[in-house]
C-alpha cells in the first residue's frame, strides 16, 4: 500500500506530476493498443496568435473525454494536435509589433517579414501547447501539425493544381469584400453584419432632354458618383414610355440610360434603383447582364479615388457629408428618412467592408458542393444534434463561387507564376525553372496567398499524410468525428467535407459533433470586447484542470449553449473534495488489506456494486450519443449520492465493529468500487483520477489504459430491497429532525408491514439501527402510544416519542415559531397590497416579497403539520 492521502486536495500539485508522466511514457501515442480498432480525432487547429480562451477549454475537453474514454475501451486512439497560421489576424499581430518599432512591413521587404513572423509562430505556438498540457489533452504530441508546415504545404499545392488542371479554380475580376485595415479581400461568411442607426437619402435624378426627374433611394450617396445606371422592373407600368431614356448623374454629369431588370423591386421606394457595379454586389450582377461599365469611386486605402473627380482624397464619410449638401444645394435631394440598416464588417478587426471589383482567385464550387450536399441528405455523414444538418444544407444550397486569394504575405503562396516575356500562366507545385512555352526565366510569383481556410479545409487527411500514401492515412481516414462549436459550421466543416470527398474519394469524419457555445451567467457569448471573457488558464490557477473540466462538462447538452456560473465551478471543486475524501477514507481503513482472501457479501454490497454497473450503463450509453453532460451526471449522483453519502456510511458499520470476514468485505467492496468509480470519471477528470488510482490496489502502470467499465451483466434484483431500506431510513430521519429529537439519542423504530417483507428488515437491521441512531423491530400490527408516523412503499414508519423529547414543551416551541411564521406572512401580504408599493418598487423588489411571502406561508404549514401530529400522539 503506498502512503495516505493528504488530508486536503491540492489540484495544482497533482496535475503538474501527472502530465509530463503521461507524456514521456508514450500513454498518448495509438500504439499503445496495436491491435485495437482505430479511433481519430483532429483536433480543430487553435489560431497561433493568441492562447486558449473558454470556448477552446470547452471544445478541447470534449475531444479529451471521447478519446480517453475510447483509448479505455482498448480502441487505437489519436487525437491529432496542430495549430492554424491565420493569416489574416497573425499578419496583423505582427505588423502591429513592428509599429511599436517604427517599422512597418514594407521597411523590411517579403522575406525578411516571413522570418520575424515565423519567429513570432514559434513564440506563440508554445503558450498555446503549454496550454493545452495544462487543460490535461491527452493529444500525441509527436504528431503534431501546423497548417504552414512542409507536408500541409505540399497537400494545399497539390489541391491547387488539381483544381486548376480541372478548371475549378480560375482567376477573374470580381466583386469582392474588402477590409481597408487588414488590406485584404474576406470571404463572404468572413462579414459581420451588424444593424445601425442610418438614413435613406431620396435623390433626383434628371432626365438629359430636361423633361423631369426620376427619384432613387440609397443608404450610401457616397457611391453615386460609380453610377452607370437606374433600372426599373420590366412590369412596372409606371416607367413604361421611360425606358431608354436618358438621364444626366448630378455632380459629374455623366449621361446614364434608365434600364429594366428583374432583380428590382417595384415595391420598394419609388421602384427605381441606381446601378453601381463597382461597389454593390447584386448592381455588379446587374451590370454584368446589361454589359455597364466598372466605376471604381473608394479605394483600397478607404478614401475616394481619382474616378471620384472633385472628392478624390476624402475619406467616404467626408464625401458622403460633402455629396448630399451639394445635392441639397442643387435642390436634388428629395427626401432624408431615418433607417437603420445593417453595416458588414470584417470579422477580425471590425472594420466596415467594402464592396470593391478587384482581381482574385475563386474555386467554382458547384461541382464540388454537389456531393456534399448529397452526403448530408443521404445520412453518410451524421450531423448531431441532426438540426445542423439543415443549417450546412442551407448554406450548400445556396454556395457561391469562393473567392481564396488574399493580399497577404502570410500563408500559403499561390502556386502561379507569370512570365514576364510571353505572358504565360504557369500553375505547379514546385516553382518552374524557366518557361514551358518560350523557356524564358523572367519569371514572377502571383504576390496572393490562399485563404487560410483553404489549407484547414485539407486538415482531416493532410495531417495524416496525404498526398503521401501513409500508415496513418489508411488507418485512421476518414477520421471518427469532428468536434466543434456551430459558429464554424461554413468556415470549416463544410470546406473539409466537400475537400474529402473531392480528393480522398470519402467522407471526412463519420460524426460531425456540434456542442453549444459558452454564455456568461447572463446569456450573452464570452469575448475580450464585451469585457466578459475569462481566461481558462486563470481558472486552472485557482481550482485546477479537472474542476474546470468538470464544470463545463456536466453543464453541456448536445443541443443547447452552456452558461458559465461560479456557483457551477464551485460545485465542480466540491465534487472533487468528495471524492477525495471518500478515497481517504477508504486507503486509511486498509493498513490491514490484501487481496484475495474470502468475502461476504452483504445487501449493501450487492447494491452499490449493482448502481455500479448501471452507473456505467448509462454512462457509456450517454457517450455513445455523445451526450457527455448526461454521462458525467450519471457519475456525479452515483459517487456523490449513492457511494459516498450511503455506502460509505454502511460499511462503516462493519469496517468498525464487524468480524474480520465482514471488514474484509467491507474493505473489498471499498476498493472495487472505488476503482470502477475512478476508471468512469477518468475521461472527465483525468488527474486526480489517475492520482487516487495510483494509491489503491491496481494493476497496469496507469489509469489511463485501465479497462472502461462497460456496465455489462445480468442485474441484480436482490439491490432493489436496498433502496426500500433507504426511503425507510430517510422518512425515520426526517421524523426525528421533525421532533426535533436531540442527535445522538437512541430512540426506538417499529416498522409495520406485510411478513413478506421481514427478510429485508432482517438483512438490513444493522443498517437500519446505526443510520436510524435507533433500535429497529418490526411488526405485522402495530398500535402506535404517543409516536409519529410516515408511509412509505407499503411500510408504515413509527418513531415512539416517550421519553425522547419533553411533548409539552415541543409544543409550546412549535406555536411560537407557528406564531412568527405567520405574523411573516401577514406583514409581507400586506406589503404586496399596497399599491403604493407595487407602483413605486422595481420589479425584481416585488417578486422577492412574494418570494418571501410563500416561504413564510409554507414554513407555517409545515410547522402546523407538525404540531397536528404532535397533539395526535
Amino acid at each position: 500500500m503506498k502512503e495516505n492521502l493528504a488530508k486536503t486536495y491540492s489540484p495544482l500539485e497533482i496535475e503538474a506530476k501527472w502530465y509530463p508522466l503521461w507524456e514521456e511514457k508514450g500513454w498518448f501515442k495509438p500504439e499503445v493498443h496495436p491491435e485495437g480498432e482505430p479511433f481519430c480525432i483532429v483536433m480543430p487547429p487553435p489560431n497561433v496568435t493568441g492562447q486558449l480562451h473558454m470556448g477552446h477549454a470547452l471544445d478541447y475537453t470534449t475531444q479529451d473525454i471521447l478519446t480517453r474514454w475510447r483509448r479505455m475501451q482498448g480502441r487505437r486512439a489519436l487525437w491529432l494536435p496542430g495549430t492554424d497560421h491565420a493569416g489574416i489576424s497573425t499578419q496583423a499581430k505582427v505588423t502591429e509589433s513592428l509599429a511599436k518599432e517604427g517599422l512597418c512591413k514594407d521597411d523590411l521587404g517579403r522575406e525578411a517579414f516571413l522570418e520575424r513572423t515565423w519567429e513570432w509562430k514559434e513564440k506563440h505556438h508554445g503558450r498555446i501547447t503549454h496550454q493545452l498540457r495544462q487543460l490535461g489533452s491527452s493529444c500525441d504530441w509527436s504528431r503534431e501539425r501546423f497548417t504552414l508546415d512542409q507536408g500541409c504545404s505540399e497537400a494545399v499545392n497539390e489541391v491547387f493544381v488539381r483544381l486548376y488542371e480541372k478548371g475549378l479554380i480560375y482567376r477573374g475580376s470580381y466583386l469582392v469584400n474588402w477590409c481597408s485595415k487588414c488590406q485584404t479581400n474576406i470571404s463572404d461568411i468572413e462579414v459581420e453584419h451588424k444593424e445601425q442607426a442610418g438614413h435613406l437619402w431620396h435623390l433626383r435624378y434628371p432626365f438629359a432632354d430636361g423633361s423631369g426627374f426620376i427619384t432613387v433611394a440609397t443608404s450610401r450617396p457616397e457611391t453615386i458618383l460609380g453610377d452607370v445606371a437606374v433600372a426599373v422592373h420590366p412590369d412596372d407600368q409606371r416607367y413604361s414610355g421611360l425606358i431608354g431614356k436618358k438621364l444626366i448623374l448630378p455632380l459629374v454629369n455623366r449621361e446614364m440610360e434608365l434600364i429594366t431588370d428583374n432583380y428590382v423591386d417595384p415595391a420598394f421606394g419609388t421602384g427605381a434603383v441606381k446601378i453601381t457595379p463597382g461597389h454593390d454586389p447584386n448592381d455588379f450582377e446587374v451590370g454584368l447582364r446589361h454589359n455597364l461599365p466598372q466605376i471604381t469611386v473608394i479605394g483600397k486605402n478607404g478614401t475616394m479615388t481619382a474616378a471620384a473627380g472633385k472628392y478624390a482624397g476624402m475619406t467616404a464619410a467626408e464625401c458622403r457629408k460633402r455629396i448630399l449638401e451639394d445635392f441639397s444645394i442643387l435642390d436634388l435631394l428629395a427626401e432624408t428618412e431615418e433607417r437603420p440598416h445593417n453595416v458588414g464588417e470584417c470579422y477580425r478587426c471590425g472594420t466596415a467592408v467594402e464592396p470593391l471589383i478587384s482581381p482574385q482567385w475563386f474555386v467554382k464550387m458547384a461541382p464540388l458542393a454537389g456531393p456534399a450536399i448529397e452526403a448530408a441528405k443521404s445520412g453518410d455523414i451524421k450531423f448531431i444534434p441532426e438540426r445542423f444538418a439543415k443549417v450546412y444544407l442551407g448554406w450548400m444550397e445556396n454556395i457561391r463561387d469562393w473567392c481564396i486569394s488574399r493580399q497577404l504575405w502570410w500563408g500559403h503562396r499561390i502556386p502561379v507564376w507569370y512570365c514576364g516575356d510571353c505572358g504565360r500562366v504557369i500553375c505547379q507545385k514546385a516553382a518552374p525553372d524557366s518557361c514551358p512555352k518560350c523557356s524564358s526565366t523572367k519569371l514572377e510569383q502571383d504576390p496572393d496567398v490562399l485563404d487560410t481556410w483553404f489549407s484547414s479545409g485539407l486538415w482531416p487527411f493532410s495531417t495524416l499524410g496525404w498526398p503521401g500514401e501513409t500508415t496513418d492515412l489508411n488507418d485512421f481516414y476518414p477520421t471518427n468525428v469532428l468536434v466543434t462549436a456551430r459558429d464554424i459550421i461554413f468556415f470549416w466543416v463544410a470546406r473539409m467535407i466537400f475537400s474529402g470527398l473531392e480528393f480522398m474519394g470519402q467522407k471526412p469524419f463519420h460524426h460531425t459533433f456540434i456542442h453549444g457555445l459558452l454564455l456568461d451567467a447572463g446569456g450573452q457569448k464570452m469575448s475580450k470586447s464585451l469585457g466578459n471573457g475569462i481566461d481558462p488558464i486563470e481558472i486552472i490557477d485557482q481550482v485546477g484542470a479537472d474542476s474546470l473540466r468538470f464544470m463545463l462538462v456536466t453543464g453541456s447538452a448536445p443541443d443547447s449553449d452552456i452558461r458559465f456560473r461560479e456557483e457551477r465551478l464551485e460545485g465542480a471543486r466540491n465534487f472533487l473534495n468528495k471524492l477525495w475524501n471518500a478515497s481517504r477514507f477508504t486507503l486509511m481503513n486498509l493498513e490491514d488489506f490484501s487481496c484475495g482472501g474470502e468475502e461476504e457479501p452483504e445487501l449493501a454490497d450487492i447494491w452499490i456494486e449493482e448502481r455500479l454497473r448501471q452507473a456505467a450503463a448509462s454512462a457509456n450509453a450517454a457517450l455513445e450519443k455523445y451526450e457527455l453532460g448526461e454521462a458525467a451526471r450519471a457519475l456525479y449522483e452515483f459517487v456523490w449520492d449513492e457511494f459516498c453519502d450511503w455506502y460509505v456510511e454502511l460499511a462503516k458499520i462493519r469496517l468498525y465493529k464487524g468480524s474480520p470476514k465482514q471488514r474484509y468485505t467491507a474493505q473489498s467492496v471499498l476498493v472495487r468500487v472505488l476503482t470502477g468509480a475512478l476508471q468512469l470519471l477518468h475521461p472527465f477528470i483525468p488527474f486526480i483520477t489517475e492520482d487516487l488510482w495510483q494509491h489503491l490496489p491496481h494493476q497496469g502502470e496507469t489509469i489511463m489504459l485501465a479497462e472502461y467499465p462497460l456496465g455489462k451483466g445480468e442485474p441484480q434484483l436482490q439491490a432493489q430491497g436496498m433502496e426500500l431500506l433507504k426511503d425507510i431510513i430517510r422518512s425515520a430521519r426526517n421524523l426525528r429532525a421533525e421532533m426535533n429529537v436531540p442527535p445522538g439519542k437512541e430512540a426506538e423504530l417499529v416498522l409495520m408491514a406485510d411478513p413478506q417483507f421481514f427478510p429485508l428488515f432482517e438483512q438490513g437491521q444493522s443498517y437500519l439501527n446505526a443510520l436510524c441512531q435507533a433500535v429497529c423491530s418490526w411488526s405485522e400490527v402495530y398500535i402506535p402510544d404517543q409516536a409519529v408516523s410516515a408511509h412509505v412503499r407499503g411500510v408504515d414508519i413509527f418513531l415512539p416519542l416517550k421519553g425522547l423529547i419533553d411533548l409539552e414543551k415541543e409544543q409550546a416551541r412549535l406555536e411560537k415559531e407557528i406564531k412568527k411564521a405567520a405574523g411573516e406572512r401577514q406583514r409581507l401580504a400586506a406589503k404586496l397590497s399596497n399599491q403604493g408599493f407595487l407602483a413605486k418598487a422595481p420589479a425584481e423588489i416585488v417578486a422577492k416579497e412574494r418570494e418571501k411571502e410563500e416561504e413564510y406561508g409554507a414554513k407555517e404549514r409545515a410547522l402546523m403539520e407538525r404540531l397536528a401530529m404532535l397533539q395526535g400522539t
